[in-house]
C-alpha cells in the first residue's frame, strides 16, 4: 500500500501539473460575466461561463486599474491570463491581467427582447397601473416561506401596520423550476376573493438568482392579476421583467412593505386631529343652539301666549335631548376607535414582547444575536428582559452540554 499523501501535497501536484501546462499559462477565454464583486482592496471576483460550463475568475488591483470600462453581470467579455490553483480552496481558476468587451450577454440579450415584446403589447403602459388600497386588509405574498426577505417584510408590518393579515403562497424564487411555482402562487391568490393586493418579492442577488422574474409565464400571470401586484425583488439596483409589468415596483422587499401599508404612528395623530376637530363641532353646535334658545326666548317674551311658549319649551327639550345623545354617540365612538388602536399598538411594541417572555440576546459590540450559530461557548452576551438585563456567558452549542 502507498504512503497516503496529505491534502496540501496532492493541491500541490495539481498546481504544478496545471501551472507546467503551457496551454493554460496564456489563454484567452470568452463567456459571459456572472457574480461580479469589486472588493474594498480593488481585486476584481467573477466567474465566466457558457452554456455548458463556468470558471471563477480574479483580477488583482494593479490589472483592473488598467480597466476602462468596469464589466457587469450579463456582460459578453474576452480576458486573458494563465490558469492556477487556489489552495486554501483547492479551486482552479483564471487569474486574469486583460479583460475585453465581446458584446452582450445572452441573458441580458433575452431580457432586453422580452422587454421590448411586452413593452410593444402595452403591457408596461401606466395607463393599466392601477393604485394600491389605502389600508389593505389581506396582503397575499408570493416569495420563499424560507427566504430573510420575507421575514424583513414582516417585521416591517408588524411595525408600521400590525392590523394587516398576511397570507402567504410559498415558492421556489430561483432555479429552472421557480417561474412555474410562482406563477401557481399567484394564480392561488387571485382565487381567493378576500386578498387586497399581492406582494412579489425576494432579496438580491446575481442575474442568475433573479432569473425567474424574468420570466415570460411570470409577466403575464402579473399583468393578468386580480388585484394589484407591487413587486419587490432584488436591490435598489436591480431590475427584473416583473418590476416593470407590477403596478408598483419597489427598490427592496422591506421598501414594498413601507410602500404598501399606512403607518399606525400616522394614523394615531390623525385620529387625534379628527378628535379635537370633533370637540370644536360639538362645541360649535352647543354654541349655536344656545343662541338659538335665547332668541326663542326673546320671541316668546315678546308675544307672551303661555300656550305657545310651553310648546317652544317641550319642542328645545327635545331637540337638546337629541343632539346631546347623539354627539355623545360619537364622542364614545370615536374614543373606542382610538382605544383600539391604542391597544394594538401596544401589543405590537418591542416591550410588549419582551414582556410575554421574550429576551434580546446583544454581543458586547451590540449586535443581535439571531441563530444558535451566533453564540459559540465562551462568548459573552447580555440578554434583555423587560425589566432589565443580565450578562451571561455561553456553555455549551446544544441541550446536552
Amino acid at each position: 500500500m502507498l504512503e497516503p499523501r496529505s491534502v496540501g501535497e496532492i493541491t500541490a501536484i495539481i498546481k504544478a501539473r496545471l501551472e507546467s501546462d503551457s496551454r493554460l499559462q496564456d489563454v484567452w477565454i470568452t463567456g459571459e460575466v456572472s457574480n461580479f464583486k469589486q472588493a474594498a482592496s480593488g481585486h476584481l471576483y467573477f466567474s465566466l461561463k457558457d452554456s455548458g460550463a463556468q470558471i471563477n475568475c480574479v483580477m488583482w488591483r494593479s490589472s483592473a486599474a488598467r480597466l476602462t470600462t468596469m464589466p457587469r453581470s450579463g456582460d459578453a467579455v474576452t480576458a486573458h491570463g494563465y490558469v492556477g490553483v487556489y489552495e486554501q480552496s483547492g479551486a482552479y481558476q483564471l487569474y486574469a491581467d486583460i479583460l475585453r468587451p465581446a458584446g452582450v450577454g445572452d441573458l441580458f440579450r433575452q431580457f432586453e427582447e422580452l422587454k421590448r415584446t411586452l413593452e410593444a403589447e402595452g403591457l408596461f403602459d401606466n395607463a393599466r397601473k392601477r393604485p394600491l388600497p389605502a389600508f389593505p386588509r389581506r396582503l397575499g405574498v408570493v416569495t420563499s416561506a424560507d427566504a430573510a426577505a420575507f421575514q424583513d417584510v414582516q417585521n416591517v408590518l408588524r411595525r408600521r401596520y400590525p392590523l394587516v393579515e398576511v397570507i402567504l403562497a410559498p415558492t421556489l424564487v430561483q432555479g429552472i423550476d421557480a417561474p412555474a411555482q410562482i406563477v401557481r402562487a399567484l394564480g392561488r391568490l387571485n382565487a381567493r376573493p378576500d386578498i387586497d393586493v399581492i406582494l412579489v418579492c425576494r432579496g438580491g442577488g446575481s442575474i442568475e438568482d433573479l432569473w425567474a422574474f424574468n420570466d415570460e409565464g411570470v409577466a403575464r400571470a402579473i399583468a393578468g392579476s386580480r388585484v394589484p401586484v407591487i413587486s419587490g425583488v432584488g436591490h435598489e439596483t436591480d431590475f427584473t421583467i416583473a418590476d416593470f409589468v407590477a403596478d408598483l415596483r419597489a427598490p427592496t422587499p422591506s421598501a414594498a412593505a413601507e410602500l404598501l401599508t399606512p403607518d399606525v404612528a400616522d394614523l394615531r395623530q390623525h385620529i387625534d386631529r379628527l378628535s379635537a376637530r370633533l370637540d370644536d363641532t360639538v362645541r360649535y353646535a352647543f354654541d349655536s343652539r344656545r343662541r338659538g334658545l335665547a332668541d326663542k326666548q326673546w320671541a316668546l317674551k315678546q308675544v307672551s301666549p303661555a300656550v305657545t311658549m310651553r310648546s317652544y319649551r317641550q319642542q328645545i327639550t327635545g331637540l337638546t335631548r337629541s343632539m346631546l345623545a347623539a354627539q355623545r354617540g360619537r364622542i364614545g365612538l370615536a374614543r373606542e376607535r382610538l382605544n383600539s388602536m391604542g391597544i394594538a399598538l401596544h401589543a405590537a411594541s418591542p416591550q410588549a414582547i419582551l414582556e410575554r417572555g421574550y429576551a434580546l440576546i446583544t454581543d458586547a459590540d451590540g449586535a443581535r444575536m439571531t441563530s444558535a450559530g451566533d453564540l459559540a461557548p465562551g462568548k459573552t452576551v447580555t440578554i434583555q428582559m423587560h425589566d432589565g438585563q443580565r450578562r451571561a456567558v455561553v456553555e455549551g452549542t446544544d441541550g446536552n452540554e
